[in-house]
């Protein structure tokens, strides 16, 4: 069995406790392991706040959240311009220890099994994330996702 869920939202600060509620809603109601669940709640944060800060000139941008077996796929989808040349996050250093800003795509890696951007100049970039999953004893996404 596998499990979606998309959102089309607009590239607003406030959107972001939404989407977070809505995948951890989602999340607790298989049964996910609380910290599996925290460490998607601030990658998803992260990625979405990236794309309120820099996707421009895009009005909305598009969160989609599948679980299949004991694996999450997250992509957060921008219809901005894209990364910006000399921007590409495969080659960004990372933030300074201490740094107030930029830490977002370090947060990311650390916390991802796997992460893939793509970029779309001038449709936009995609992000998407990848985590393992684990069930708590009897949890109902273990049955689920099992069949």
């Amino acid at each position: 069995m596998e499990a979606t869920i998309a959102l089309r939202l607009p590239r607003d600060a406030a959107s972001v406790p939404l989407t977070r509620q809505m995948l951890d809603g989602t999340l607790r109601s298989l049964g996910v392991e609380p910290q599996v669940r925290d460490d998607i709640e601030l990658m998803l944060t992260e990625a979405c706040s990236n794309v309120i800060r820099h996707a421009e000139p895009s009005d909305d941008y598009t969160v989609s959240a599948t679980v299949h077996d004991s694996l999450c796929v997250i992509r957060v989808i921008d219809n901005g311009n894209g990364f910006a040349p000399g921007k590409d996050p495969e080659h960004i250093a990372d933030a300074a220890p201490g740094a107030e800003h930029g830490r977002g795509l370090q947060i990311m890696r650390a916390l991802a099994d796997d992460i893939r951007f793509t970029n779309h100049r001038e449709n936009g970039a995609v992000v998407c994330l990848e985590k393992r999953l684990r069930y708590a004893p009897g949890a109902a996404g273990r049955q689920l996702m099992a069949t």
